[in-house]
């Protein structure tokens, strides 16, 4: 009866022993896995793998029809891809809020089709969710902003965690697929530049890395600078900064990635580099 009575004084402490290794053995795989792909992404610029999901969500008929019959990047992706990105864009609009301003009424159409966006440029990213933005705004037209007193079409601000679009303005970024002009992409990319300067997730880290590499290669090569500006490929106020190059060149790597390729190869590895694109047709 003694020995009875003190091994079921002791399984408690068996129990928590076992909850501890197991904990243990979690965290030195954890961090291994960690260390193995950091070194993975140093030599190769990626990481090691991209999607991983239990379950996929599913987007309900209407939205699905919205991406099927109103964004074409989707209609170009293979059957699997398209799984993934329904997903994602399922993922993404679950994860924001989205506010309509000045009698402007949230639709599926603007939910999806911002979502779609974000997730597009994304979708070499295992953490696609851009988690520097909380909510997206969504003006009917140009609006004014307090940022510095005048009306803008879309804007980043990020103490409010805040994309604000004006819809019109957003809807005409697509209805000319090769005109580099698309305000979703360029306030897309501002918010993605500088979530990956906050976060360490290993997409955010090669896009940051990339972004390095590639200021250092303007640095470098002056005669490079040079035939950019020269060209006009880049709209002229890609050259306000840095920022506004970054996003500039991203409109024109999504809507013309074969003329970007062919005249400016060097730049247009980087940037599918910080992207980690591998869509058909880039």
């Amino acid at each position: 009866m003694i020995n009875t009575l003190f091994f079921l004084m002791n399984q408690p402490n068996k129990i928590i022993l076992g909850i501890v290794f197991a904990a243990l053995g979690w965290l030195v795989l954890h961090y291994a896995f960690k260390m193995v792909e950091m070194a993975y992404v140093l030599k190769y610029k990626k990481p090691l793998y991209n999607h991983f999901y239990i379950f996929l969500k599913q987007l309900e008929g209407p939205k699905k029809a919205i991406l099927k019959n109103h964004f074409s990047f989707y209609k170009n992706l293979t059957d699997k891809e398209k799984k993934y990105f329904e997903h994602r864009v399922a993922s993404f609009i679950k994860d924001k809020d989205f506010i309509g301003r000045e009698g402007n009424r949230i639709t599926d159409e603007m939910k999806v089709l911002v979502s779609a966006t974000a997730v597009m440029l994304t979708f070499g990213f295992r953490d696609f969710y851009i988690g520097i933005i909380s909510k997206i705004v969504i003006y009917p037209h140009k609006f004014y902003s307090h940022t510095n007193n005048a009306y803008h079409k879309g804007e980043f601000n990020p103490k409010l965690k805040a994309l604000v679009l004006s819809w019109e303005d957003f809807v005409q970024g697509f209805h000319d697929g090769n005109d580099n002009l698309n305000l979703g992409i360029h306030e897309l990319t501002h918010a993605i530049h500088i979530n990956s300067m906050k976060e360490r997730d290993v997409s955010a880290i090669i896009f940051s890395d990339s972004f390095k590499e590639l200021s250092a290669l303007f640095s470098e090569n002056e005669s490079l600078r040079d035939m950019l500006k020269e060209s006009d490929y880049f709209r002229k106020y890609a050259f306000t900064n840095q920022f506004e190059f970054l996003a500039v060149a991203i409109e024109n790597f999504m809507e013309t990635p074969q003329e970007f390729q062919s005249q400016f190869p060097e730049v247009y590895n980087k940037i599918k580099q910080m992207l980690n694109f591998k869509v058909k047709g880039y």
